[in-house]
């Protein structure tokens, strides 16, 4: 999932992505336990998307906005 798409959305529609990111989540997690989850890549994918979300929802909250790759104060 890609900020950019994500920061596209209002925070209604970003917390119902949690939710939905927390319930794969913990689909992924008892697939593990019964071993049939191939790619076990997908359980740290989830858990930074839902990182990723939550930071974003927070950020509105704040009222916080980000950084963009210009203003970062690199020196030349």
């Amino acid at each position: 999932m890609k900020a950019k798409d994500l920061r596209e959305m209002n925070i209604d529609e970003l917390k119902a992505l949690v939710k939905d990111q927390k319930e794969k989540l913990y689909k992924l997690r008892f697939q593990l336990e019964l071993s049939q989850l191939q790619d076990t890549s997908q359980i740290v994918q989830t858990k930074r998307d839902i990182a990723r979300i939550k930071t974003l929802i927070r950020e509105r909250e704040l009222g916080l906005e980000p950084v963009s790759s210009d203003k970062k104060g690199n020196k030349k």
